[in-house]
Order: structure tokens, then sequence, then C-alpha cells
């Protein structure tokens, strides 16, 4: 349940009944709120609070851990290798694969392509055929320029800050996890024809944005989030209908994935000192399950 939504003691008085005790923010004894650290628990108001993808958080626990140092709006604007390195290594994978495909100058392109990569859907062959590993290695194939320059715009813009936020390594899990959930959903929802392409992991980054615009929607920077992701998905759910070669099974498989993560984050990860770690776990521990079920398709 989501910290800043109103707990039963803070509920109109009934009459007859005891009115609640008026909450105030910590630091501000004269401002009255409705928000609370995700982190600590304390009040805070809108003044004190820090928007995060995983809920709003208290001066001391927006703080960096560790060694104190100052970090400048424009420090947290820049985007490098150093602070995302699983972003940028995603970069990278992708535009290489891409390269090293379209060219052909491998020898054993072909055999990657046909044997390891794509995602045939449709038929018995591929990942229910025992194949199971297509559903991760046909997520890093893309099928024109425009493909991959729509899905690696996608990631640099909505990868990194999440990756700040949650750690690398649980960025890492919810990315894999999306990435398989987007396959499954291709295979199990009946495609007609090869798959590639990062688009399920893609949404996936959507949905742990598009929740973190929910638990923040009593915030005006929650709602206006929420406001823009809801739009952008439901553009790109409108463009299968023009352009019928769009996979909007691993959009859809991705985007769950991609919620469903994000909320065991806030559920059993907020507030907690080993937070990254247990993010870590929920994202890779879902990848494996996906695994799973893809090996016994």
């Amino acid at each position: 349940m989501d910290r800043s939504d109103p707990g039963p003691h803070e509920h109109d008085a009934v009459a007859g009944e005891p009115g609640p005790v008026a909450m105030t923010c910590y630091r501000h004894p004269n401002t009255a709120t409705r928000l609370r650290c995700s982190e600590c628990d304390k009040p805070i108001c809108v003044d004190c609070m820090h928007d995060s993808a995983v809920g709003q958080r208290c001066p001391e626990c927006a703080r960096p851990q560790g060694r104190n140092r100052v970090v400048t709006v424009r420090t947290m604007q820049q985007t490098s290798w150093q602070t995302t390195p699983v972003t940028f290594g995603l970069l990278a994978v992708n535009v290489l694969l891409f390269f090293v495909v379209g060219t052909s100058f491998a020898s054993q392109v072909d055999w990657f392509v046909l044997d390891l990569g794509v995602l045939p859907n449709g038929e018995l062959i591929g990942v229910q055929a025992g194949e199971w590993w297509r559903v991760i290695t046909g997520t890093f194939l893309h099928g024109s320029i425009t493909h991959i320059l729509f899905n690696m715009y996608a990631l640099y813009v909505l990868g990194p800050q999440l990756e700040r936020q949650a750690g690398s390594s649980a960025f890492a899990g919810l990315y894999l996890a999306s990435a398989i959930g987007g396959s499954l959903a291709s295979i199990l929802l009946g495609t007609s024809g090869p798959s590639v392409g990062a688009s399920g992991a893609i949404f996936g980054l959507f949905g742990a944005w598009l929740w973190a615009g929910w638990r923040l929607r009593h915030t005006p920077a929650g709602r206006a989030l929420l406001n823009q992701f809801s739009i952008i998905i439901l553009i790109n759910a409108a463009l299968p209908l023009f352009l019928p070669i769009i996979d909007w099974r691993a959009h859809l498989g991705g985007l769950v994935v991609g919620i469903g993560v994000a909320a065991a984050w806030s559920q059993f990860a907020s507030g907690k000192r080993n937070a990254t770690a247990i993010r870590t776990v929920i994202g890779f521990g879902l990848a494996a399950f996906g695994l799973l079920v893809a090996i016994l398709l």
C-alpha cells in the first residue's frame, strides 16, 4: 500500500466520534500534510518531498548513501556509462548486433540469427521445440534501422534515471524479466511469423515509470508523470492498428511485467535497508520463472 495514501487514522471523523490527530511535516510543524516518506515513513510536506521512481522521500532518505557529497541539478541530469553501466551496456550490445547482422561481415551471422536469435512464433519450432534461449536472444535483434532507433532512443531516455534510483543490478533484473515476458506473450498469444526486438523490455521500463506515476498520483509531479506515460502507452497501443507488423503482444507482455516488478518493489523493498538487493532478487526471480515457462513450453 502506498504510504502516501491516507491511513485509517487519517479519515474524516464520524459524527459522535473523536476526530483524528492532525499530521504535520516533521520539518515544518505548522504545515499539515498527508504525505509520508516511502523509506522512513516520516510525515513530509510538498516542500520537503523528493520524487523518485520508488516513491517520495524526505531530505534525509534522499541523500546519497555512504560518503556525503554535493550533487547539483546538472550532475543529476548527466548520463554516463560510469553512473548507468547497464543502460549503456545494453545500448552497445544492441547496436553492435544490429550492425553485425545488417552488414553480414561475420561468417556465422546466418547461423546466429536463424539458429539462436529469431523468435519464430506460430509454429511448433524454436522455443516450443526446446530452444528456450530464443526468448532472450530474440530481444537483442532488430529488423530495421527505424526499429532499433526507436527502441534505443527509448532506452536512453527511460533507462538512466531508473537505473540510478533502483540500482544497476535491480534495473538489469527488470529489463531481463520484461524482455522475457514480452517474448512469452508473443508466443502464447499467437503471433504469426518471426518476431525480434527489444520492445518488450522497453515497455517494461514504460510500465515501471507508469507505476511510479501511479504511486505519486497525489502530487503534481506524480500526476504529470502518470499522464505523460499514459498518453505514450495509448499512442503505442494504437500503432499496431496502422502497422500490423508491430507485435503488440510483446508490448503488452513487457508492460504487464514492468508494472508487476515495480509494484513488487514498492511492496517489498521500500523502506528496507537492503532495498536494492530485494529489488534485484525480485527482477531476476521473475526472469528465472519466465525462463522456466519457456523451457516447459
